[in-house]
């Protein structure tokens, strides 16, 4: 193999596929980076053998050839390199490959790319559409209700079910419940239904914000998700990146049963103000068991309604913040877990935010005002004396 390649691609495309590399592993191939000319392209990929990450980078293949490089040697190198064109030449008898670029001239002990698991390649075909800044921000919006309790495999994924032209994200972790769906452009043939990883759903937000050679970051462009019969197996593939991870088997809960159908006090207030007023009770309700204490007063004729947020310690003090709002129903007093209120509020973009109440003793909905494609369920906590 003897290519040469750009230093900013290069070490662009390792950043992306190196999160896939297993740091401990009994196969030390799986320590390395695959690297392999591909149709006048540079192809790098990483696995740990539940995750894996392709990218294709621009170069010049002067001759085929294929190997495996140690991951975090080759990156640390590369992120060193001067801004200018790397040449990589590999001695395939000896599994050596030489990197020169500028006056840096290294020679790397490589695997032979017989040793590396074979990566998925996928009928493009057959897979479904999905608007990148949709799935950027669907993601955004389930992900970190997920459980990181590996006692229930089950809630550390994300719930992804298509029927027709309606894909559907949900996510829970038994104290709060994420939901969140969106158009497709074309319908699906068949109902699809899988639980997906948090952790490869994260890596996919991130690659998605990363762009190769200038390209598109406009979020108008499509990901093309697959899911392989029998395979056990997701893949999304973009153009210049592809990603693929093992499903986890299992049922997930029916979380359609968790929401409430009805409320008796709706409060709308400023997302912006909410969020402000939840990060600050949260300085204080860190310190013990993260509650916080959300106090709903409707207002008279001509006065607002008011939110008072209140979080406390022992040790540090105290804190309450009243946010002005509309509220229609009777006054409640009810608590939350701060830092889940915080963590939904960071993914909501609308401007002022619905917060449903029933009692003090029954979970509460938070929906954005004016978007009927995401909702949040959250159960109370214990208010105390």
């Amino acid at each position: 193999m003897k290519v040469s390649v750009l230093q900013e691609n290069l070490a662009l495309g390792l950043g992306i596929v190196s999160r896939a590399v297993s740091p401990r592993s009994t196969l030390p191939v799986l320590s390395n980076i695959l690297i392999a000319s591909d149709e006048g392209r540079l192809r790098l990929s990483a696995t740990n053998l539940e995750l894996g990450i392709t990218c294709w980078i621009g170069a010049k293949i002067e001759e085929e050839g294929s190997t495996t490089v140690p991951a975090r040697t080759f990156t640390d190198l590369v992120s060193t390199l001067p801004p200018d064109r790397v040449n990589m030449d590999l001695n395939v008898r000896t599994q050596t490959m030489n990197v020169r670029c500028g006056t840096s001239n290294t020679d790397l002990k490589c695997i032979d790319a017989q040793e590396f698991p074979p990566m998925p390649t996928p009928d493009l075909e057959e897979g479904v559409q999905i608007n990148v800044a949709d799935l950027r921000e669907m993601i955004q919006q389930v992900v970190f209700a997920t459980s990181t309790d590996e006692a229930r495999p089950i809630l550390t994924g994300v719930l992804v079910t298509i029927e027709e032209n309606q894909i559907t994200f949900a996510s829970a972790d038994g104290f709060r419940l994420s939901v969140r769906k969106a158009e497709l452009s074309s319908p699906v043939p068949k109902p699809i239904q899988a639980v997906i990883p948090a952790r490869a759903l994260g890596e996919l937000a991130r690659i998605s914000t990363t762009t190769l050679g200038g390209g598109s970051s406009d979020g108008s462009e499509n990901v093309t998700m697959l899911m392989p019969p029998q395979s056990g197996r997701v893949i999304f593939r973009t153009q210049d990146v592809e990603l693929a991870s093992q499903l986890i088997e299992g049922t997930f809960p029916d979380y359609e049963q968790i929401i409430p159908r009805s409320h008796q006090t709706r409060t709308v207030l400023s997302t912006d103000a909410f969020l402000k007023a939840c990060k600050q009770a949260e300085i204080f309700a860190r310190e013990g068991t993260l509650i916080a204490r959300v106090s709903i007063t409707p207002g008279g004729e001509l006065q607002p309604g008011t939110v008072e947020i209140s979080g406390q310690s022992e040790e540090t003090g105290s804190s309450q913040t009243i946010v002005d709002a509309s509220i229609e129903g009777p006054p409640i007093l009810i608590a939350f877990n701060v830092r889940f209120m915080r963590e939904v509020l960071d993914v909501i973009k609308s401007p002022n935010v619905a917060l449903e109440t029933s009692a003090d003793t029954s979970p509460g909905v938070i929906r954005p005002v004016g978007q009927k494609d995401f909702l949040h369920v959250i159960m109370p906590m214990h208010l105390g004396s």
